[in-house]
């Protein structure tokens, strides 16, 4: 009873962490998706070297160079060094994916919009992007599920959310296997709500359809 209070605690900090990193995360990739479909090659080779350089190098090792990297310049905490961590390597899969989506759609609707007198910038906000997000919401849905389970490796630079509490609550009590397995029920319930939220909005995409 003593640590349910404390798991609300590391659940309330899981959630704002996701929720951070995921926002700046789908920035990050649209710009460099944006990058990668770009006519201009040298946006291109950034949009590259970004992607390869991130989905080649474990997570936890881009949390630690980010947090101690940047701490030895500025005072930052464990949280945002995490949620910037976090966001910066799903940034790179959520490129992809937007990237994929975006390639996707008929070169014939950028066609039709220039037609109508729009410019590219106008059909590409108008009348592909749209498109390509429907696209792209079961990949989507899926990284952030991924990112809600990777924030747990923030815990390894001392932010007390879920998996961090129950690292704590076990050191303390020796009792590990039954603080992570509670730790484990709170990611599967947080997994579970999502999936259910992502399955709604692809159904009723494809009755607007």
């Amino acid at each position: 009873m003593v640590s349910y209070p404390i798991f609300l605690e590391g659940l309330k900090i899981t959630l704002y962490l996701s929720a951070a990193s995921l926002i700046m995360a789908f920035v990050i990739g649209l710009f460099f998706a944006i990058l990668k479909i770009s006519s201009i090659k040298p946006l291109q080779w950034i949009a590259d070297g970004y992607i390869w350089l991130i989905r080649g190098t474990p997570l936890i090792v881009q949390i630690f160079v980010l947090y101690y990297g940047i701490t030895e310049i500025i005072l930052i905490d464990a949280f945002w060094a995490g949620a910037i961590g976090l966001a910066i390597h799903s940034g790179a899969y959520i490129a992809e994916i937007i990237r994929g989506s975006i390639q996707s759609i008929a070169k014939g609707q950028m066609e039709a919009g220039r037609s109508l007198g729009m410019t590219k910038l106008q059909t590409m906000r108008r009348i592909i992007l749209p498109q390509a997000f429907r696209r792209a919401i079961p990949s989507l849905g899926n990284q952030f599920i991924i990112g809600i389970k990777d924030s747990s490796l923030v815990s390894f630079i001392g932010a007390q959310e879920l998996f961090g509490v129950s690292s704590s609550l076990g050191s303390n009590s020796f009792d590990f296997l039954t603080f992570y397995s509670i730790a484990a029920v709170y990611y599967l319930v947080i997994v579970l709500v999502l999936s259910v939220v992502v399955n709604r909005i692809e159904k009723r995409l494809a009755k607007s359809d």
